[in-house]
């Protein structure tokens, strides 16, 4: 392809030399004899501006493809900048670098090699992608906005994030998640809440976890909301309501056996709930809650909060 790209780019993951090599290879193996390869214009991310900025000059200067080499927060930052508006400033392009990688994992980019990721997008085939955007006040009264790609939600989600040892991250990846998921299963109480979806009642509800998805696979394969498409224009809720041993045994075998590989063998359309664990679907998602609570976006913490108003923004970007 050729044209102009953007590349809002993540020092703290890759070295620039490092990218800008696997980059030019890429494109090198993949434009034909005779075609004009396309520009590259690069934006590294600071921590003062972790890409919104970088995003919004990428497509000043006429960027028709931005990329967001990063982690899950630099997709999230780059694809909120991109979408936010509800319609594509310009197309999404994903070089995964960081551990969790979730919207890479979700839609089939490959992880693990920046070449090959990178040769995706010089393919030029897009799909469309929904944006979550949510509104969420925080426990000293500020009003934030956020948008999100993966998932959000308060509960065992959050508070494993913020049980999850750095060091350990660093040195093992995604599998420091999963050493924290036992602390975090401690550390999440059940609560009682106000739940509503779309324009419906609001909702008595008690739980300690609620996802809010656009989509629904995690890291190792694990699939938590099995009917959650990135271009449906739905959110995608898991509320998990379990408070003894018996109750997480029967969230377990919910999420892994009714919705998991009994739905494979069945081919059943839609996920079951339980006494436990819920499956709810809306285009808007709003939560009042008693007490502030940590909240995630796409696998970074964003503080606690108590109040939350989550909507789609069906189509609002183009991947590549």
């Amino acid at each position: 392809m050729s044209g102009t790209i953007g590349i809002v780019w993540n020092p703290s993951k890759v070295g620039e030399e490092e990218l800008r090599a696997d980059v030019a290879e890429a494109v090198e193996r993949s434009v034909s004899a005779g075609d004009a390869p396309p520009e590259c214009l690069w934006f590294p991310t600071t921590v003062e501006d972790p890409g919104m900025g970088q995003t919004a000059e990428a497509i000043a200067q006429g960027c028709g493809v931005v990329v967001a080499a990063g982690g899950d927060g630099t997709v999230r930052v780059v694809a909120e900048a991109l979408g936010s508006t509800g319609v594509p400033a310009a197309e999404l392009g994903i070089l995964p670098l960081g551990t969790g990688n979730l919207l890479a994992r979700n839609l089939g980019v490959p992880v693990g090699d920046t070449r090959a990721a990178f040769a995706r997008v010089l393919a030029g085939a897009s799909a469309p992608l929904d944006l979550g955007v949510v509104d969420l006040r925080t426990a000293d009264g500020r009003e934030e906005r956020h948008g999100f790609v993966v998932m959000a939600g308060f509960g065992i989600d959050a508070q494993m994030i913020v049980e999850t040892d750095d060091e350990l991250k660093a040195r093992t990846g995604w599998l420091a998640y999963v050493e924290s998921l036992g602390r975090a299963a401690v550390g999440a109480e059940v609560v009682e809440f106000a739940l509503r979806l779309d324009d419906a009642e609001p909702l008595a509800e008690r739980a300690h976890t609620v996802l809010i998805a656009n989509c629904g696979s995690l890291m190792g394969g694990i699939t938590l909301l099995p009917d959650a498409a990135p271009d449906d224009g739905q959110l995608d809720l898991l509320v998990l309501r379990a408070d003894d041993p018996a109750a997480w045994l029967g969230t377990m075998k919910n999420v892994m056996w009714d919705n998991g590989l009994k739905r494979l063998i069945t081919g059943a359309e839609q996920a079951q709930s339980s006494g436990s664990t819920a499956y709810l679907r809306a285009g808007r998602v709003r939560v009042a809650l008693p007490a502030p609570l940590v909240f995630e976006l796409d696998g970074d913490e964003v503080g606690a909060v108590v109040e939350i108003d989550a909507r789609i923004l069906p189509g609002a970007l183009r991947v590549r």
